[in-house]
């Protein structure tokens, strides 16, 4: 019995390694919310003051400064600011932006059939993108939305 506590702790110990050790790579680069709340804070530690709470699990941000356990991120509105790598994942998102509502089609292209129209804000998973448009999944609708109406593709 104790062994096996000894090997579930191991693995844990590897998957989180392996998360944290995802995000030290050259910056800029897109990552997500990970956690369904994450404090954004003026410096790089929980002794700063929090100067903003996110509530957008998946929203894509953008990494623009990497410090030990922290990451200045800046999110789609343009703000900056300091949260704790663990809240964060590699995994890339998008969110729509723009005016009025994006047509998420079933092939990419503006003649293929309507799927979903989506409000600007609209958080999603970001699969690849060709041609001007981006796969996005947003909680199990699947299709294709032009990517200038999306916040996360491209290089950042």
């Amino acid at each position: 019995m104790r062994a096996i506590a000894i090997i579930i702790s191991s693995w844990a110990i590897l998957l989180t390694a392996g998360a944290a050790n995802a995000q030290n790579r050259e910056v800029p680069y897109w990552a997500a919310m990970r956690a369904v709340e994450v404090n954004m804070r003026v410096g790089p530690s929980p002794e700063y003051r929090i100067d903003w709470v996110y509530k957008r699990q998946g929203l894509p941000v953008k990494v623009v400064r990497v410090m030990e356990g922290w990451r200045l991120i800046q999110d789609p509105d343009g703000t900056q600011g300091w949260v704790a790598a663990r809240l964060l994942t590699p995994d890339r998102g998008a969110i729509v932006v723009g005016e009025g509502l994006a047509a998420m089609r079933a092939e990419p292209s503006s003649s293929s059939s309507l799927k979903w129209n989506l409000e600007p804000g609209v958080v999603g998973s970001l699969g690849q993108c060709a041609q001007g448009w981006c796969e996005l999944n947003v909680n199990g609708h699947e299709g294709w939305v032009e990517q200038d109406r999306l916040w996360g593709p491209g290089e950042p």
